[in-house]
């Protein structure tokens, strides 16, 4: 097996990762990057990207991810194109492997990020990006005087379905029961308002629009107390149903909260081990904005520039 020793070890390629990665190689660090097999993470299926600041028109996710690639490349950042397998934290320096190389580096740096649950559905699939999306603080804008369906229960659901009234001219929220799962406050906010209703013990079981130019127009919604089956028209719909964070190599490893995101100090990105920081959307479920991640990004690699001057 082929053995890399560095300074510090960046694994993720998102905008946390290769804004660390750019950082940290300006600083003098020589920084290795483990990118993954998914090459920009959550941006490589967004199309349109209207909110990264510093560009006047709307910007596609893959070019402005390829764009932050080519800046690492440039200012020397060591790029890997495969997966960190298994890590070891226990000891310094510390070791992470993947299936070819052994990593030992002074510090690392997880920007692994993280990945909105899906429906699963191949028309859901078909119409990401053209009316499908799972982020409406994203994505919202695009939707301005149109009727819109969130699909979900809990707090980020009823948190998309209150922030889109700023935009769409109706929000219809389905969820698969009775009631919601969100906090009685958000819950009070969304029944009060009037530009949003509820469907109850309904999914959704297909996405139904065109194919030139591709845009969707209804949702078959199921009933699953009747099995009733209706054609709902709808111009975008949000799924809210949660996410995952990519933390399944560091768990044991490294604190997480219930749901697995990993656990940093207020304001910073240090974990609970010395030496190892996170970044991104692998520990906050809060934003989840590209240009957050970014300066998470740059975050992380001023504090592991801290620490190993210390």
């Amino acid at each position: 097996m082929f053995e890399k020793k560095c300074k510090v070890l960046i694994i993720g390629s998102g905008p946390a990762g290769y804004t660390a990665s750019i950082y940290a190689a300006r600083a003098g660090l020589s920084p290795v990057q483990v990118t993954g097999l998914e090459l920009g993470g959550q941006l490589m299926v967004t199309t349109d990207v209207e909110n990264y600041p510093g560009f006047e028109e709307v910007i596609q996710g893959p070019w402005l991810m390829d764009q932050m690639k080519k800046q690492a490349e440039n200012v020397g950042v060591e790029l890997f194109y495969e997966m960190i397998t298994h890590v070891d934290f226990s000891k310094k320096p510390f070791v992470c492997t993947s299936e070819t190389t052994t990593y030992i580096a002074d510090a690392v740096i997880i920007a692994t990020g993280a990945k909105a649950r899906w429906l699963g559905l191949e028309s859901e699939k078909k119409f990401q990006g053209f009316g499908v999306s799972a982020c409406a603080t994203c994505d919202g804008f695009f939707f301005k005087g149109k009727e819109v369906l969130i699909v979900g229960g809990g707090n980020t659901a009823v948190e998309e379905a209150l922030y889109m009234t700023n935009h769409a001219s109706k929000v219809t929220l389905v969820h698969r029961r009775d009631s919601l799962r969100a906090e009685k406050i958000l819950q009070e906010k969304l029944f009060k308002h009037e530009k949003i209703t509820v469907i109850w013990d309904s999914a959704v079981e297909e996405i139904l629009g065109t194919e030139k130019p591709k845009s969707v127009q209804s949702v078959m919604l199921r009933h699953l107390k009747t099995g009733a089956l209706t054609n709902f028209p709808i111009e975008g719909i949000f799924v809210a149903i949660g996410h995952d964070p990519a933390t399944s190599v560091f768990k044991g490893k490294v604190a997480m909260d219930d749901e697995g995101y990993v656990k940093v100090a207020p304001g910073t990105t240090y974990t609970n081990i010395k030496g190892v920081f996170a970044a991104g959307d692998v520990q906050d479920k809060i934003y989840r904005q590209a240009v957050t991640a970014a300066g998470q990004g740059c975050m992380a690699a001023l504090d592991v520039e801290k620490y190993l001057n210390e």
